[in-house]
């Protein structure tokens, strides 16, 4: 049974035989789905891999059942190495299974002394590492043992994280998100480390923020040159809007009147044009001011955190907000000029004024909802469950 449970979780994925456990699902099968569904194929790919999901966590709950029938030593000893896999490939369902029916199956370690908490910061697995909570005082004390090399769970989260887990982090943003995602996990173990282990030193006399900073160097001069290029692009595009609203506001379409006063200003596109052309430069600048304010940071470690993240979210939405009043003013005073109160060319300069504005905000659009869901989101740390395994 050992071996089969083995098998089983190092490749939980692809379960090939379960057919006997199909009778437990509803709503018609793959092949004959039920009245008012749509059969494509990305829909029953979808479909069948969530049918997979399903019956594998119905198996490990099986097998779980009949592993905990034996004495609580025995148990433990069966279900070591696959609580391990599970953890190391962030199955949270099945390590939750595992750890309720054998209490002693938290005390399993690796070959190098790491804890389950410590394999789960070493892997950047935080649906594992959130079971913490549901442990209370004594998982704390497992994130505080020391391994082989003197290190504590905080040590672990000092490192950094493994090539595989960054390579998913691997958006628009690259090495930014990584540095800040390396951030959130350090602050959220320090968060529960005693006060004495966090200047803890190891076997190398290095505390867990010696190693963060010795390990995380080449990831910050990334993500510092991936802001200031991205900074750079962007402040030039805000220079150039504020030069071109700028000098619309001054040379006004249609020219003025003897007394000053523009032939146009009693038009309501007039006004139109105005107010865009205001709501323009305002924005723009803001924006220029936020991207030079990237390019001159100090570029600390902590700045990633918080401080860059928000600073290129409200710039790029700035940018983004003075190019729809740029094409809007552009409209208005098109249309002034050349409208002659025809509405199909007020309709084509619409939809023509839209292309740029739609081809900035999806190829940046990315990029703004990863900064805005790792800066504002829910968070990645916390308590998923009610359910206590100690």
């Amino acid at each position: 049974m050992h071996a089969s449970i083995t098998i089983f979780f190092c490749d939980l994925g692809s379960p090939t035989k379960l057919e006997n456990l199909t009778d437990q699902q509803s709503g018609g099968d793959i092949e004959n789905p039920g009245d008012g569904f749509i059969s494509v194929p990305q829909v029953k790919n979808i479909q069948e891999a969530k049918l997979i999901h399903l019956q594998a966590i119905q198996l490990a709950k099986l097998i779980c059942d009949e592993i905990g029938k034996l004495d609580n030593s025995t148990a433990a000893l069966k279900v070591s190495a696959p609580l391990k896999t599970a953890v190391m490939y962030g199955n949270c369902e099945v390590a939750e299974e595992i750890l309720s029916i054998s209490s002693k199956s938290i005390y399993v370690r690796d070959k190098s002394d790491h804890t389950i908490f410590h394999l789960s910061i070493a892997n950047r697995r935080e649906n594992i590492f959130n079971l913490i909570h549901q442990y209370g005082e004594v998982g704390y004390n497992f994130l505080n043992m020391v391994e082989n090399e003197g290190n504590c769970g905080l040590h672990l989260a000092g490192c950094l994280g493994s090539h595989v887990k960054l390579n998913l982090r691997a958006t628009a943003a690259g090495a930014a998100l990584q540095m800040q995602r390396e951030l959130l996990w350090f602050k959220e173990v320090e968060k529960i480390t005693l006060a004495h282990d966090r200047e803890r030193k190891n076997n190398n006399g290095k505390t867990p923020k010696m190693l963060f900073t010795e390990t995380h160097e080449d990831l910050v001069k990334e993500g510092e040159k991936w802001m200031k290029d991205t900074s750079t692009s962007c402040t030039i595009v805000a220079a150039l809007i504020v030069t071109v609203v700028f000098a619309a506001a001054i040379t006004v379409p249609g020219g003025n009147k003897g007394d000053g006063l523009p032939n146009f200003s009693k038009e309501t596109g007039f006004r139109v044009f105005a107010i865009s052309d205001a709501l323009a430069l305002f924005s723009s600048s803001s924006s220029l001011i936020m991207f030079l304010s990237i390019l001159t940071s100090r570029y600390a470690e902590e700045d990633f955190l918080y401080a860059l993240p928000k600073r290129l979210i409200i710039g790029l939405v700035t940018l983004f907000l003075s190019m729809i009043f740029m094409m809007t003013a552009f409209g208005a005073a098109l249309f002034l000029v050349f409208g002659d109160k025809n509405a199909w060319i007020l309709t084509a300069v619409v939809a023509l004024a839209c292309v740029p504005v739609i081809l900035f905000a999806s190829l940046q659009f990315p990029l703004l909802l990863d900064m805005i869901k790792s800066t504002y989101g829910p968070g990645i740390f916390g308590k998923k469950s009610d359910r206590m395994l100690y």
